[in-house]
C-alpha cells in the first residue's frame, strides 16, 4: 500500500512539472520586449492595385502629337488613372488659333504637344495657367518654363530628310547647310509645313530669323530664294516628311524624329542637319487658363503624367524617335542627342513672342498660305 501510495505522489510530481515547466522553443538573440505574433498564412501575392475611380470620369485635349502615336499615350494614361480621355489631334498652330477662338467657351483642359514657343504665345494671349508638377524636377533646366506656365515632355532637332533614292538617281549631292537649300538642282524638290499652320515649320521659320540676327532683311532674301525651291507647304508638319519617304519631294525641313519614324519602316530616309546650326523644340504640355471647370484635377493628373519616366519610355515603344526629358527615362538606342549636334542658342521665348508678327510677315512676303496641301 504504502509503495503504491509513493508512486501515486512521484506521478503527480511528473505531471506537475510538465505543466509547469517551459514549453517554449529557444530563440537565438530574442529581441528584448518584441510582441509575439502568430506565424504568417501562406496567402496569394498581392495583386496590382487597380486605379483608383477618379472623381471625375472624363478629361478633353487638343494634340499636336501624330495620330500614329497619340492613341498609344492616351490608352496607356487611361489604363494608368481611370480617366476617359476626349482628344482631337492639331497642328500646334490650329492648336493654339482655336484654344484662343473658343477661350470665352472652352471645350478642352489641356494643350498637348507642338513645340514651346507656341506654348509662350498662348501664355502671351492670357489662354494658359500657371502649373507647374512635381515632375519637372527631373528635366534640364534648359528646358523648363521659369513662369511654370507649360512643362517638357520631348526634344527635337530641325534637319534635312532626304530620299536616298532620289539622290542616287540625280546624281547630286545631298544638302548639308541652310545656304545648300538654295541650289537650282533643288527647285521644286522642298517639302514643308505652313509656318501658320505648323509648329514645325514655324521653329524653322524661328531658326533662320535668328541665325540671321539683326539682319532681318537678309533672313527674309533668304527665306524667297528658299521658297522658289519648294514644291508645296503642307498644313501640318508631320506631312513634308510623308512626302520625302514616297518619293514625292528629295527633301523636307522638318523635326528628326518625324522623319526617323518613316527611316525605321524601311523608306529611303537620311536626315542631315545644317553646318551652321540648327534650332530644335521643347515639345511641352500645359493648362489652359479657362478649362472645363470639372476636368481641372484630371487635368493635373494627365501633365504630371506625362511627365513621367513610364510615359515618355513610351517613345521607344512607339519607335517615335522623340528624347525624353525626363532625366531617369531610357532613350531610343542610336539616337543623336542634342549634345552631339551643332545647335544654335535657339530662343523659344523670343520665338513666341514674335510669332504672329514674323507669321504676318512670311505670309505678305513669301507665302499666302492658299491651297495648303493637307
Amino acid at each position: 500500500m504504502k509503495k503504491f501510495l509513493s508512486l501515486l505522489v512521484v506521478v503527480a510530481l511528473l505531471i506537475g512539472a510538465i505543466g509547469c515547466g517551459n514549453n517554449k522553443a529557444p530563440v537565438a538573440d530574442p529581441t528584448p520586449d518584441a510582441p509575439v505574433v502568430d506565424s504568417p498564412a501562406v496567402v496569394d501575392p498581392t495583386p496590382e492595385p487597380e486605379p483608383e475611380t477618379p472623381a471625375y470620369e472624363y478629361l478633353s485635349i487638343y494634340s499636336a502629337m501624330p495620330e500614329i502615336e497619340l492613341p498609344s499615350y492616351i490608352a496607356a494614361f487611361e489604363a494608368d488613372t481611370g480617366i476617359t480621355v476626349k482628344w482631337v489631334r492639331l497642328s500646334a498652330g490650329e492648336m493654339l488659333t482655336r484654344i484662343e477662338a473658343e477661350n470665352a467657351n472652352p471645350l478642352v483642359s489641356v494643350m498637348h504637344g507642338g513645340p514651346s514657343d507656341t506654348y509662350v504665345s498662348a501664355v502671351g494671349k492670357g489662354l494658359l495657367a500657371q502649373y507647374q508638377p512635381a515632375g519637372v524636377a527631373d528635366a534640364p533646366a534648359a528646358y523648363t518654363d521659369e513662369a511654370g506656365y507649360w512643362s517638357p515632355i520631348y526634344v527635337g532637332a530641325i534637319g534635312f530628310a532626304c530620299n536616298t533614292d532620289w539622290f542616287e538617281e540625280h546624281k547630286v549631292d545631298y544638302p548639308t547647310s541652310w545656304a545648300d537649300l538654295l541650289k537650282p538642282e533643288y527647285k521644286g524638290e522642298i517639302s514643308m509645313a505652313h509656318p501658320t499652320t505648323s509648329g514645325t515649320a514655324y521653329t524653322v521659320l524661328a531658326t533662320i530669323m535668328q541665325l540671321y540676327g539683326d539682319d532681318r532683311a537678309a533672313a527674309w532674301e533668304y527665306m524667297k530664294g528658299f521658297n522658289a525651291n519648294v514644291r508645296q507647304y503642307t498644313k501640318s508638319g508631320g506631312a513634308a516628311p510623308q512626302q520625302a519617304a514616297f518619293g514625292e519631294v528629295a527633301i523636307a525641313l522638318t523635326f528628326a524624329h518625324d522623319a526617323l519614324v518613316h527611316a525605321n519602316n524601311g523608306y529611303p530616309i537620311k536626315m542631315i542637319f545644317p553646318s551652321e546650326g540648327t534650332g530644335y523644340e521643347v515639345g511641352a504640355v500645359a493648362l489652359l487658363e479657362n478649362g472645363i471647370p470639372e476636368e481641372q484635377e484630371n487635368a493635373k493628373i494627365f501633365i504630371e503624367w506625362c511627365m513621367t519616366a513610364r510615359a515618355q519610355e513610351m517613345y521607344i515603344e512607339n519607335e517615335s524617335n522623340r528624347l525624353p526629358t525626363n532625366v531617369n527615362a531610357k532613350v531610343t538606342e542610336g539616337l543623336t542627342l542634342l549634345s552631339e549636334l551643332k545647335i544654335i542658342d535657339y530662343d523659344a521665348v523670343w520665338a513666341g513672342e514674335n510669332k504672329t508678327a514674323l507669321n504676318e510677315e512670311f505670309m505678305a512676303m513669301v507665302d499666302n498660305a492658299e491651297n495648303l496641301f493637307q
